[in-house]
């Protein structure tokens, strides 16, 4: 795998050859904060047990070999040596020659429309992830490169979809409670509580931190219409920034602002844009809700006009069913969306019958601990 290993830079820098013809290079210091090492880090957690400050800031590589499938590094002045196996430098590698353009997103995630998913919705019995390890990684994974899954057979009785979260994490509990219902009221003060369509958004937008994963759960469902509906969001914005890129840039580049103050005592604000990017332009997060945005006043005079008409038509695309994906709740099934990337809706329903919901918000981080952890096992098991 690893063929040949080069000083360069008076040991500023090593260069790796691997078989496959790849190169790549690496800083003394970037080795060095990240040696494998007990001293340098604890064998129980992984944990860094040093400072920056403890490594000397001349640091650099005196004398570097291959001792079978691994690399062999003396630093100096330390005059310290660390092996790092050639499988864990070829996955941190950082010396990439591609140019990464803004939106782009991790290989695990798969955008998707209503073409390649309708009739591939990845579905699992809440009996069978509960028991085994297997079917939740692969219930867990589908959430993580699709946004979405659903789940069958749980009890469909108030507080049922709580035994979703805890296949991987724990409920964020908000002004709504631990858990709200999802259901017609009378003078309600959120539309999701009426029998009135919605139009796909993100939940909680006037949130900072916004709610991650939102899990909603069937308990009774007899009306005519009220399917639900997804949308991928990072699907849409990819479609935006092929035929807009500077009304991509736009809505990525200047914040909106989100508010609720529809109960006592609650006046939630945030300032984020609809189409959030990393620092490196990596797509992280969806954020759209007509019902919740607030005036825009961080755009400036001369890029208004073309913001709403950026913003305009996300929307428009948003509403295509092209990118729609429907189905139906059935009493017992539950569904949970990436509240980052994944846009929800609900059709109408009729005045008769009954349609009873309950919905709840966890952590992404606790899924996405979840099915590492998962995944770790069962790459231990097969070695």
């Amino acid at each position: 795998m690893l063929t040949t290993a080069t000083l360069g830079d008076g040991g500023r820098t090593i260069e790796l050859a691997w078989k496959d013809g790849k190169r790549s290079r690496f800083h003394a210091m970037w080795l060095r904060d990240n040696a494998l090492d007990g001293k340098t880090r604890s064998t129980g957690n992984g944990q860094r047990l040093i400072t920056i400050l403890d490594i000397p800031a001349e640091t650099r590589i005196g004398e570097a070999s291959m001792k079978g499938e691994a690399l062999e590094v003396t630093f100096l002045p330390e005059g310290k040596t660390v092996s790092y196996p050639a499988s864990w430098l070829r996955a941190h590698a950082y010396d990439r020659c591609e140019d990464r353009q803004p939106g782009w997103t991790e290989d695990a995630i798969k955008r998707w429309t209503s073409a390649s998913m309708q009739n591939s919705i990845t579905r699992a019995s809440y009996a069978e992830v509960s028991r085994d390890s297997n079917a939740l990684r692969q219930w867990l994974a589908a959430v993580r490169t699709y946004g979405f899954a659903v789940i069958d057979g749980l009890p469909a009785e108030s507080g049922a979809l709580c035994k979703v979260a805890d296949l991987f994490g724990y409920i964020r509990e908000t002004n709504y409670g631990r858990w709200f219902e999802v259901r017609a009221e009378v003078n309600p003060n959120n539309l999701t509580y009426t029998n009135l369509g919605l139009q796909a958004h993100t939940d909680n937008p006037y949130r900072d931190p916004v709610p991650t994963l939102q899990i909603l759960a069937c308990i009774e469902n007899t009306v005519e219409g009220g399917e639900s509906s997804v949308v991928d969001g990072f699907a849409v914005a990819a479609a935006l920034q092929a035929e807009d890129r500077e009304g991509f840039r736009l809505l990525s580049s200047y914040p909106a602002r989100f508010e609720y103050a529809g109960s006592s005592g609650v006046r939630l604000q945030s300032k984020r844009p609809m189409i959030e990017l990393g620092p490196d332009g990596e797509l992280i997060c969806i954020r759209f809700n007509n019902r919740s945005l607030a005036p825009a006043i961080d755009v400036p005079f001369a890029d208004m006009e073309h913001y709403y008409a950026a913003y305009r038509r996300f929307a428009e695309l948003i509403e295509d069913p092209a990118f729609e994906v429907t189905f139906k709740l059935e009493a017992g099934q539950s569904f949970i969306v990436d509240n980052t990337r994944v846009m929800h809706a609900r059709k109408a329903f009729s005045g008769s019958g009954r349609r009873w919901l309950q919905g709840c918000y966890a952590d992404k981080d606790g899924l996405l601990s979840t099915l590492a952890a998962i995944e770790h096992n069962f790459s231990e098991a097969a070695e």
